[in-house]
């Protein structure tokens, strides 16, 4: 900061820690934004200048920004004292659903059973296994929760074993911002070995030699996965060999292990772009080679069975065909199609087996298993039953199988696990989770809707209800929604929304534009000149909703994250009158300036997503939408904003910034809330039972907001 800057926020502060939670019901010292204290930035581009009052927010380390940010969670606490009891009867009775002690469905690996699970009142999973039978000894290869002592924050990631079952690789986070430290234990003796890499992904696979480790670094400032180096067991780690640099800064680098076990892969990935190379796994220390050259605009993944490497591609497939190729050569001279494109069905991934090929895909806005012989004797789709789920394919380690473990829910149907026999089409049930506290699924009732949006296109709603909840427009409504990078929100179960269902409200996911429900176009429509799109199909599901009974027009209430959060911005600006109030989490929403600063995590790689800034369309088209640059003197909707401070992929100043913008400008008396995670990242607070005080405190502005908090 200026000396200008340190000088004149003091008083600010003060004012802000000035906040108390109210006593027979006085009012709220509300915080004073610093917008006269504190020099503006300009921002300039395209002849176009931006005032920014809030750009010293981004200065991390400042004492007076920890400072800032802390009294505003004060100020929070303060605004919802009086739901403190509502907050910890909505904890508690989350947290009742959970079955503490509680196992993952062991999946087998060479000789061992692998599994996770957790103990009664305990925060962190156990990892553990079993040689050779599920009645063998328990071996704990690591106790989270004992590792977790004395840390805010803590995160194991990338956990991968030798492929005798003896080293464990597994990397540790301790502050949320996803740089691990990895480091290697001996499961036969149980010793930690002394070898350690730190700041680094959590991205790793081992070579055949059970010796030779290959893992990805990011950069340090931007956070981009790039460089994959070659570790070997007992060598000092400083002198690792980098095996693959992408230079690219529109790239990013993972790397992985086939199912076969015969290869490694490292694919660089862009939004539009793919290039997948490979190395022999029993030749670590050879070179790898360039399965498919990188093209503009061709997107592509690889698996191996036999000798064949199977190619899912967008090449003349908007929806993506699956083809084959021989692995010595699999240049397009060289492709046998397998799966044909088609207009109305995406094709999203396949899974190798010896006699069967399954495919996931997605048509009409659900995702279906589909299960072929490679004979040609049999083609055909497990069948679910219910109108909104999620089904996927789980852990399926060997390739000689004719057994397909899958994943399912929906919005009445808790996570279950399931073995399915591909030649006699028998499914047995391995796990349903329980949930406690007199939860019966019969009790609600959940529909697949189609909202009409402005331009005529068709919007899959899914929707969730107790079933003796009124359908008249008094009952009041949560609307939630992501809509970028082609991610699908399914209809997945989530035992945490029955505290609301329970007090009247309806939840419904608005599938809209920039998701791929229904395929690559419904993508492409929401994003980069499209993005709008987004955003008007949130609002036309609202409305479509409101008109057909679900929601209390006067109580409707939206809720995104992330990009999700971008939406929430987005929309609060469009149509402030629409929404009682509006949760955003960790909210991208300072679209311009982000996208202009390339040395900020993700945004190189990302132009594709949301277009290039600096050129003049996209700046004008991302300025016209831009959440954080579009606020403006008027009334808005209550707003619960939540961050954190170690978040590597959208900077805590941007909701910080926001806040207190809408601060400065809004003209009404609501609620604006912001809650910074002083310890945590972009995916919040680690430990299973923690995450759910802030949901609490979510579920609670909202209930207090709808009338509901002493339901």
């Amino acid at each position: 900061m200026s000396w200008l800057r340190r000088t004149l926020f003091a008083p600010v502060v003060a004012v802000l820690f000035s906040c108390t939670a109210p006593e027979g019901g006085e009012e709220v010292v509300v915080p004073e934004p610093p917008v006269a204290e504190v020099e503006p930035t300009e921002l300039t581009a395209h002849g176009v200048t931006r005032t920014d009052d809030y750009f010293w927010l981004r200065e991390r380390e400042d004492p007076e920004v920890i400072a800032y940010l802390e009294a505003e969670n004060e100020y929070t606490a303060a605004a919802m004292a009086h739901t403190q009891g509502l907050q910890a009867a909505l904890f508690e009775e989350i947290r009742g659903r959970i079955k503490e002690d509680d196992s993952s469905v062991p999946y087998k690996d060479g000789d061992y059973f692998y599994y996770t699970r957790y103990e009664e009142a305990m925060e962190y999973p156990i990892h553990a296994r079993k040689a050779g039978s599920l009645d063998a000894p328990e071996e704990v290869m690591l106790d989270a929760n004992a590792m977790a002592e004395g840390h805010d924050y803590f995160a194991i990631g990338g956990r991968q074993v030798t492929e005798d079952g003896r080293i464990l690789a597994y990397g540790v986070d301790l502050q949320g911002r996803r740089f691990y430290t990895v480091r290697f234990k001996d499961l036969t003796t149980g010793e930690t070995l002394s070898d350690q890499i730190p700041d680094v992904t959590g991205n790793m696979a081992w070579a055949n030699d059970k010796r030779t480790l290959f893992y990805v670094k990011q950069d340090p400032e931007t956070l981009r996965s790039y460089q994959v180096f070659r570790h070997v067991l007992g060598t000092d780690p400083s002198s690792d060999e980098l095996v693959f640099q992408e230079d690219d800064t529109e790239f990013s680098v993972y790397m992985g292990r086939f199912k076969s076990d015969e290869y490694l892969f490292v694919a660089s990935t862009q939004t539009l772009s793919t290039e997948v190379r490979v190395l022999d796994a029993d030749e670590p220390t050879g070179e790898f080679r360039v399965v498919l050259p990188r093209e503009p605009e061709h997107e592509y993944s690889v698996d191996h069975l036999g000798d064949h490497f199977y190619i899912r591609t967008n090449d003349e497939a908007k929806n993506f065909r699956l083809v084959r190729a021989p692995v010595g050569d699999a240049s397009r001279g060289n492709w046998d199609e397998v799966v044909a494109h088609r207009d109305d069905v995406h094709l999203e991934g396949f899974d190798l087996f010896r006699d069967h090929m399954v495919l996931s895909e997605r048509s009409n806005g659900l995702t279906q298993l589909r299960i072929l012989r490679w004979d040609g004797s049999d083609d055909h789709y497990l069948d679910f039953g219910e109108p909104a789920y999620v089904a996927y394919p789980q852990v399926n380690v060997d390739m000689e199988s004719g057994v397909l473990r899958y994943g399912y829910s929906s919005l009445t149907t808790p996570s279950s696990v399931f073995d399915y026999d591909m030649n006699t089409r028998e499914a047995t049930l391995l796990k349903q989770d329980e949930v406690l506290g007199g939860f019966s699924s019969d009790n609600y009732t959940t529909e697949r809707k189609w909202a009409t949006a402005r331009d005529g296109a068709e919007v899959p709603v899914s929707i969730v209800y107790r079933t003796d909840t009124p359908l008249d427009g008094s009952s009041p409504g949560y609307l939630y929604a992501y809509g970028s990078y082609g991610a699908s929100m399914d209809a997945g179960f989530r035992s945490s929304i029955i505290s609301l269902l329970d007090r009247g409200f309806v939840f419904a996911i608005a599938h809209v534009r920039g998701g791929a429900e229904l395929g690559r176009a419904w993508y492409e429509d929401g994003k980069l000149l499209n993005k709008k799109n987004t955003f008007t199909d949130f609002i036309d599901v609202a409305e479509f909703l409101i008109d057909e009974g679900y929601f209390d027009r006067n109580r409707v209430f939206a809720e995104g994250a992330s990009a999700g959060g971008l939406l929430m911005g987005a929309i609060t600006n469009m149509r402030p009158d629409l929404w009682k109030g509006v949760l955003a989490g960790v909210p991208w929403v300072d679209v311009v300036t982000t996208m202009l600063d390339e040395s900020i995590p993700l945004t190189t790689s990302e132009y594709d997503e949301w277009g290039d800034p600096r050129e003049k369309e996209y700046f004008d088209y991302m300025l016209s939408y831009s959440p954080y640059d579009q606020v403006e003197a008027k009334d808005y909707p209550n707003l619960l904003v939540t961050t954190g401070l170690a978040d590597s992929q959208v900077q805590y100043w941007e909701p910080a910034k926001w806040v207190a913008k809408l601060r400065a400008l809004k003209t009404d008396d609501n609620l604006i809330l912001l809650r910074t995670n002083m310890a945590a990242g972009h995916g919040g607070v680690s430990g299973r039972f923690r995450r759910y005080e802030e949901t609490a405190l979510k579920y609670a502005f909202m209930l207090d907001l709808a009338g509901l908090a002493e339901g």
